[in-house]
C-alpha cells in the first residue's frame, strides 16, 4: 500500500540582541505531513543548519573592537604635554582690566599661571577658568609663602615718613605696615596707637631682627621661623609692642603702577582715543595737558609745537623712553606720530613738578621726607646707569611727584644710550650750567659720573632749602 506525505521547507532567521553584541542565525526547517486518509494526521518537524547561515555578528564586532583598541591614538596637541606644576605661579597685586582682545583681566589676590614671558614687562598668563592673555608683569608677584609681597600688610617701596603718613590717614588703633628699612636687608614694623597723652596718635617703629638660628623677632622672648608667623602672632598678642596689630595698611596699593605701554608693543596711539581735560603747563617744546585715554586712564599729554622740535629728535626721545620702565621713572604710554601735531602720552602724577611741590611745602617737609625723595631719585638714576643711559639734565624741574609723594625722574630729551659710559656732545650744544660737572664745562664729556655730580648738587640745594627760580 502506498503512503502519501506532504513536505514543506522553510527558513527561520533568529536574531539575538543585547547591549554589547548581536547574533544572527539561520536554520532550515522541514515539515513532514502524513496525508494518508487511512491514518491519523501526523506532523513531524526537522531542522538543520542552513548552508548560507552567517557567522554571529558579535564575533565580527568584537574583533573589530579589539582591532580599534590596538590602533594607536592620534597625537595630542603640544600643550597637552605641558606640566603646569612646573610653571611659574603668581598672585595679582592689583586689579587690571583688559585693554584689548589680547589682554587678560587680573583680579587682586587671585592666582595665575605664567605660560610665556614675552619680555620683562608683558607676560602671557592663564586664569583659573582657562582664559589666556597678556598681563603686565609689575602687577603680579610669585605666589610663595616666603614672598612678603603676597601679604596685604607689606609695602615695599615706602620710607619712614611715607609709612607714618599712611598710618595717620588710617588713624585706627593697631594700624600697622611692614616696610623695607633704610638698612639694607632689614625690615621695619610700623605701628599706630591712639595714646592718651599724645595728640594725633603715637607711631612706633620696630626693627624685625634675626638671630643666629635664623629666627625672627621683635621682642627676644618670642621667636618665629618666618615673618608671616611673627605678624600672625602679634595680631593676637601685643607681646612687647605698643598695641597688638589690628588693621593692615594697604592703601599704598590703591594706586596701581604704570604699565610699559597700554599693551604689548603697542606704542602708536590713535589721537581720537585721547580726551583733553585741562592745561597743566607750558614749556620750550609745547603744552602739557591732563587727559584721559579711552575715557578710563588719566594721562599727561605733551603736545609738541610745530617747529619746536624736529621729527627725528622727537622719535629718538620716544624710542629711548620705550626702553625704560622703572617705578621711579615717569612711564611712557605711547606716541601719536601719524598726523600733526605730535603727541607724547605719559603717566599722570597728581602732585606735579617737584620744584613747585618743594616751594609749596617749604619749611613743612620733615628730614625723613626729604631723604625719602632723595632715595627715590637715586633709585631711578641707578636704574638708568645699570642700563647704560645718561640723563644729562637732572634737576627738580625735571622730576614729578605722585599722590603717594613718591618722586619720579622725567624729561629724557637730553638722555643718551652709551656703550662705554661716555658721551661727548657736539660743540655749541646747550647744557644746564648750574648742575653740570667740570668735565662737561671743559670737554663736553658726559657719563654716569656727571649724572652723580648733578644729583649731588640737587641734594645739597634741596637739603639747604634753596630753590632758585631757575632751579
Amino acid at each position: 500500500m502506498r503512503k502519501m506525505f506532504l513536505f514543506t521547507d522553510h527558513t527561520i532567521q533568529s536574531v539575538f540582541c543585547c547591549c554589547c553584541c548581536c547574533a544572527v542565525q539561520k536554520r532550515a526547517m522541514r515539515t513532514k505531513i502524513n496525508v494518508d486518509p487511512d491514518t491519523d494526521l501526523k506532523t513531524q518537524y526537522s531542522a538543520s543548519q542552513s548552508e548560507d547561515s552567517y557567522a554571529p555578528t558579535w564575533k565580527c564586532k568584537r574583533k573589530k573592537k579589539l582591532h580599534v583598541k590596538n590602533k594607536p591614538l592620534p597625537p595630542l596637541p603640544a600643550e597637552a604635554f605641558e606640566d603646569y606644576t612646573k610653571k611659574l605661579k603668581v598672585i595679582a597685586l592689583y586689579d587690571f582690566f583688559a585693554r584689548g582682545p589680547s589682554d587678560l583681566t587680573l583680579k587682586q589676590s587671585e592666582e595665575y599661571i605664567i605660560l610665556e614671558q614675552y619680555d620683562p614687562h608683558w607676560w602671557k598668563a592663564r586664569d583659573q577658568y582657562g582664559n589666556e592673555g597678556l598681563i603686565p608683569s609689575n602687577y603680579v608677584t610669585e605666589n610663595t609663602k616666603s614672598n612678603l609681597e603676597t601679604y596685604e600688610w607689606y609695602c615695599k617701596n615706602i620710607n619712614r615718613s611715607q609709612a607714618e603718613l599712611l598710618l595717620r590717614q588710617k588713624s585706627k588703633e593697631g594700624s600697622f605696615v611692614v616696610r623695607d628699612s633704610s638698612q639694607q636687608g632689614i625690615l621695619t614694623l610700623s605701628v599706630y596707637s591712639r595714646s592718651k597723652g599724645s595728640h594725633g596718635g603715637d607711631i612706633r617703629h620696630y626693627q624685625i631682627k634675626k638671630n643666629h638660628l635664623k629666627q625672627y623677632y621683635v621682642a627676644e622672648k618670642y621667636l618665629f621661623s618666618s615673618i608671616p608667623e611673627l605678624i600672625q602672632y602679634h595680631q593676637h598678642n601685643a607681646a612687647g609692642l605698643i598695641t597688638r596689630l589690628r588693621h593692615p595698611v594697604r592703601s599704598i596699593r590703591c594706586s596701581s603702577p604704570a604699565t610699559a605701554g597700554f599693551s604689548y608693543e603697542e606704542w602708536e596711539l590713535n589721537p581720537s582715543e585721547l580726551t583733553f581735560i585741562k592745561e597743566l603747563g607750558r614749556g620750550q617744546f609745547g603744552i602739557v595737558h591732563l587727559g584721559k585715554w579711552k575715557a578710563t586712564i588719566k594721562v599727561a599729554i605733551k603736545k609738541i609745537n610745530e617747529g619746536a622740535m624736529s621729527e627725528d629728535d622727537f622719535m629718538e626721545e620716544a624710542k629711548l623712553m620705550m626702553k625704560l620702565s622703572h617705578p621711579k621713572l615717569v612711564q611712557l604710554y605711547g606716541v601719536c606720530t601719524r598726523q600733526k601735531p605730535l603727541y607724547v602720552v605719559t603717566e599722570f602724577l597728581e602732585n606735579g613738578c617737584l620744584l613747585n611741590y618743594l616751594r609749596q611745602w617749604r619749611g613743612k617737609l620733615s628730614r625723613d621726607m626729604l631723604l625719602g625723595m632723595c632715595l627715590d631719585v637715586c633709585e631711578g638714576m641707578e636704574y638708568l646707569e645699570r642700563n647704560n643711559f645718561i640723563h644729562r639734565d637732572l634737576a627738580a624741574r625735571n622730576c614729578l611727584v605722585n599722590a603717594e609723594h613718591t618722586v619720579k625722574v622725567s624729561d629724557f630729551g637730553m638722555a643718551r644710550y652709551v656703550i662705554d659710559d661716555e658721551y661727548v656732545s657736539s660743540s655749541g650744544a646747550k647744557f644746564p650750567i648750574k648742575w653740570s660737572s667740570p668735565e662737561v664745562f671743559h670737554f663736553k664729556k658726559y657719563s654716569s659720573k656727571s649724572d652723580i655730580w648733578s644729583f649731588g648738587e640737587w641734594v645739597r640745594l634741596m637739603c639747604d632749602k634753596l630753590f632758585p627760580q631757575n632751579y
